[in-house]
């Protein structure tokens, strides 16, 4: 059982961050390290008797070794299986009856917990956390009913829904680097693979204080919650640090093109995705601004010419979502009935042409601009959201800041930016094709 310090350890190292932004009130948090190497991060909000904590681990798919895919994902489920004081399925159980919610997530990158509860409830919370992190119940029962959730839940998500080999295939084709090659829900066969052995030695490589953040947001007062922290964490031991995989991806020289027979499909659909820098690097701005250029809402270029004019498709959209490496611009679109794979996929082209040469009018980069303050604020208003941000900040970029001035770095992204990047990544050399079609449909995309 974990036991209270009879004294509060002094923090190692202790900042109060309060830096302006351009737009909005600034969140002003501490940021704390413990001597067990847990990273803490605590923001003050008394506008509702409410709280939210997130645990960021430093452990995701890209993580996993080869033929255990799937492991970072399944010890996820793993995690509500029980530990020393608390029986399986009973974390949620107090969550939910102490009026809660509660959650976990898997990705490339990392592993996420997190709970929003009544304010009088955070000693809970803490108490639950800090337990599974402590002394996680392993045995083989307990692997067996989740490994089968898992496995369920693939079947579910990818096996058995439309475009689901799509998505799959989409990082086996356009990476090199096995790290993020695999899709996060793994295989089933590696699924099988997996043996309590592994379970103990994946829990005690990556589960430890010195490989997580914790962020707490919400009506909580800092002093009180720290000293609770260390009550809880502090007697947790730190482990050797983990080794981060390397995430490089080689320069890629010619296009990379596959065609999908989906017998669950209705539509065909094309895919594209080019290799693109880690999030946080100087070029991630623009090429979010790209992304809203070509596909934010009704205006956008790939909706309005795409969609409505030529009426190729039933939707078309571009996204680059955020990766600690070498991340992917994606575009999607689903073809119209009748029209032809190849005529989509030609003028998705067309439009990152139009971009590339130019012009971009003044009124699609305030757009992108005010998109960015929209989403900025919403995130404000949402404890769960700012702890998650302070927390993925933090464990990224060593960085929680980012939650008051990321916003600005998009603010100052120009035009000619965004013509410069799509000029940069968007080529036939950097790119990889998936044309999706219903099973003995023609399918047939082709490089324009």
């Amino acid at each position: 059982m974990l036991r209270a310090f009879s004294r509060v350890v002094v923090p190692a190292l202790l900042a109060v961050v309060s830096v302006a932004a351009a737009d909005g009130p600034t969140i002003k948090f501490t940021d704390v390290k413990l001597k067990n190497g847990l990273r803490v991060i605590v923001s003050e909000d008394h506008t509702a008797p409410t709280f939210s904590v997130a645990v960021n681990y430093n452990v995701g798919s890209a993580d996993e070794k080869a033929r255990r895919t799937g492991f970072a994902h399944l010890f996820e489920h793993m995690m509500f299986k029980g530990s020393e004081n608390v029986g399986p399925g009973e974390h949620p159980a107090l969550i939910f009856a102490n009026g809660g919610t509660m959650n976990g997530t898997t990705n490339n990158d990392r592993t996420l917990y997190f709970e929003t509860l009544p304010a009088n409830q955070l000693e809970l919370a803490l108490f639950l956390e800090a337990d599974r992190m402590h002394s996680l119940d392993i045995n083989k029962a307990n692997l067996d009913n989740q490994r089968n959730a898992v496995q369920e839940e693939r079947r579910l998500r990818v096996d058995n829904q439309p475009y689901g080999q799509t998505f799959e295939k989409t990082g086996e084709q356009a990476y090199d680097n096995p790290a993020y090659k695999h899709s996060v829900i793994g295989s089933m066969e590696d699924l099988n693979a997996a043996s309590v052995d592994d379970v103990a030695t994946f829990f005690k490589t990556y589960y430890a204080p010195n490989n997580a953040v914790l962020s707490i947001v919400g009506d909580v007062d800092t002093k009180k919650t720290t000293a609770l922290i260390e009550k809880y964490f502090g007697p947790i031991a730190r482990q050797p640090d983990p080794k981060r995989p390397d995430l490089t991806e080689p320069a890629h020289t010619a296009e990379r093109r596959s065609t999908i027979q989906d017998p669950l499909a209705r539509l065909a659909r094309v895919d594209v995705a080019y290799i693109i820098p880690p999030a946080g690097s100087p070029d991630s701005s623009a090429l979010h601004v790209l992304s809203d250029v070509l596909s934010s809402g009704r205006s956008a270029r790939f909706n309005q010419v795409v969609v409505r004019e030529k009426q190729l498709a039933t939707n078309a959209g571009a996204f680059a979502p955020d990766s600690r490496g070498p991340g992917l611009f994606q575009l999607s679109a689903t073809v119209a009935p009748g029209k032809s794979p190849a005529d989509v996929e030609a003028a998705l082209y067309e439009e990152i042409e139009k971009v590339k040469k130019g012009p971009i009018a003044d009124w699609e980069i305030e757009k992108a601009h005010n998109s960015a303050r929209r989403d900025q604020a919403g995130a404000a208003t949402s404890t769960l959201q700012r702890a998650i941000q302070l927390g993925e900040y933090a464990l990224f970029y060593n960085d929680p800041n980012l939650i008051n001035t990321r916003t600005d770095k998009v603010l100052k992204v120009t035009a000619a930016d965004v013509q410069r990047v799509a000029a940069k990544y968007l080529t036939k050399e950097n790119r990889s094709v998936i044309v999706t079609a219903p099973k003995d449909a023609p399918a047939k995309g082709g490089q324009q």
